[in-house]
């Protein structure tokens, strides 16, 4: 498309930020170039040891564990509600992109041999359309060629939202939902698990318990919102890599 039809385009059917509301620019996509210099991030990629990391231990096989950014502010939870409920899916699928990019060369995704998205119940898929997490599974797989696999694990049990529930009520929430399909498949590989938001890490732990019913498995853990009782932790200078 030339340039001047998508200047037609746009002008008919405007773009707008999912974050703030404003006008997307025609270089500008799903979110604007002020929104995400100004994303809370994280910056978790950048530290060893990190408080992601340690919701994971003693649970499961952790390797690494990282947020794009935090939850907390009204643009983080604009961005999520978008991706999650206002059937904006591609918005998280170019966001997770851009993370991946951003991250690579920490080595973050050196050894990794798939990518596994939180599945939904099909009651829940009904309901949306979509599977958000598959949309960022996918943008992270776009930057680093690491397979996707939706297949190999499903959600057996519909569970309510989590977002009200404390982390023993979350724990019980999720506990014995999902069903391994296919254990082969899984069986010696390093696995990045892959969430909108994690909060105390209970959905994603219990996915990996049912996966770590095969031997000699290993999971990272990759979301692009982190909120809960890790918000605003202090990443100190000692931490750095």
């Amino acid at each position: 498309m030339t340039a001047i039809w998508k200047d037609i385009v746009d002008f008919f059917f405007p773009r707008y930020c999912i974050s703030c509301g404003d006008r997307l620019s025609l270089q500008e996509r799903h979110i604007c170039a002020m929104c995400l210099m100004n994303l809370p991030r994280t910056n978790a990629h950048q530290y060893k040891q990190i408080p992601i990391e340690q919701l994971f231990w003693t649970k499961i096989p952790i390797e690494r564990a990282v947020s794009f950014f935090f939850y907390e502010s009204q643009h983080s939870k604009q961005i999520i509600w978008a991706i999650k409920y206002n059937t904006q899916p591609e918005a998280g699928r170019y966001i997770a992109r851009l993370y991946a990019k951003e991250i690579k060369s920490s080595g973050f995704f050196e050894g990794i041999d798939m990518i596994i998205p939180v599945p939904l119940s099909w009651l829940k898929r009904i309901k949306r359309g979509y599977n958000q997490t598959q949309y960022i599974a996918q943008g992270i797989s776009d930057e680093t060629g690491i397979p996707v696999h939706t297949d190999i694990v499903k959600k057996s049990k519909n569970t309510g939202s989590q977002t009200k529930l404390d982390k023993n009520e979350r724990m019980q929430n999720v506990e014995s939902v999902f069903s391994l399909v296919k254990p082969d498949v899984v069986k010696g590989k390093h696995i990045l698990l892959i969430d909108d938001v994690l909060t105390t890490g209970a959905t994603l732990s219990s996915l990996a318990k049912t996966i770590m019913q095969v031997p000699d498995v290993r999971f990272s853990v990759l979301t692009l919102a982190l909120a809960g009782q890790l918000k605003g932790i202090p990443f100190t200078q000692s931490q750095e890599k």
